[in-house]
């Protein structure tokens, strides 16, 4: 008879202050839940160059700060659950035994450096999916009481950061013509791109246009398109691009 699988809970592990080596002596908290999903934030800091007013439009905002990525987890604790009980010891009355845990993540301790207060690093591993950064948003829901008014179930909704974006590198999305096929002196972003639609074709949507003046062929081979009549739904074209010709 086959042994039933065993379920990989979510974990969050302690940091040194620098997020590249687990702290010493310190113990994962695993979840009692797994939690439902994961929502994954980038950002991006834009900033205008010197000497350049924010108001000359795109072009001024092309200077690209060091970018942002954040994870948002939702995880529930219950102390009527039978995984809140020790091995060893009384089992915790208040689901805030079990929720300080992860508070302590957020927690500014001055265990590195003396007098001066930081906040852990931490990962959280689930699987295959990993994430390093700090702790800096939790909320915590009290929801269940008992008669005597003890906290016996909390939801925590975790913010986690990281000062960097690490995740596009797959070649995600998808292909966008080439501004070095394009002529124009326009900036970039600044062209109205046309959505193809199921069925549609390079020559269909130029002459829908009525501003390509009919050459489908030129418009093909700007916007790097192999097969004119066989286009994706949802590919986006730019309509008004003409080939270079190579001297």
């Amino acid at each position: 008879m086959p042994k039933p699988s065993v379920l990989s809970k979510a974990e969050l592990i302690e940091l040194t202050s620098d997020l590249k080596i687990e702290a010493p002596g310190a113990k994962p908290v695993r979840v009692q839940f797994n939690p439902e999903s994961l929502k994954v934030t980038y950002a991006n800091q834009l900033v205008t160059k010197e000497n350049q007013s924010a108001q000359t439009g795109t072009a001024a905002m092309q200077h690209v700060g060091k970018g942002t990525t954040k994870l948002a987890v939702q995880l529930w604790f219950d102390v009527n659950h039978p995984s809140s009980k020790p091995e060893e010891g009384e089992a915790p009355r208040d689901v805030r035994d079990l929720t300080t845990q992860v508070a302590y993540f957020i927690t500014p301790n001055d265990k590195s450096d003396p007098g001066k207060y930081v906040i852990p690093g931490v990962r959280f591993q689930w699987g295959s999916f990993s994430f390093t950064g700090v702790m800096e948003s939790l909320d915590e829901t009290l929801e269940l009481f008992s008669n005597d008014g003890r906290p016996l179930r909390a939801s925590l909704s975790l913010g986690l950061i990281q000062q960097e974006i690490v995740a596009f590198n797959k070649g995600q999305g998808m292909t966008l013509p080439k501004s070095g096929d394009v002529s124009g002196n326009e900036a970039a972003g600044t062209v109205a791109l046309t959505t193809a639609s199921a069925g549609s074709t390079v020559q269909s949507l130029a002459d829908t246009s009525g501003k390509a003046n009919g050459n489908w062929q030129d418009i093909a081979s700007a916007n790097g398109i192999e097969n004119p009549r066989l286009l994706e739904p949802g590919q986006l074209l730019n309509i008004h691009a003409t080939a270079r010709l190579s001297i």
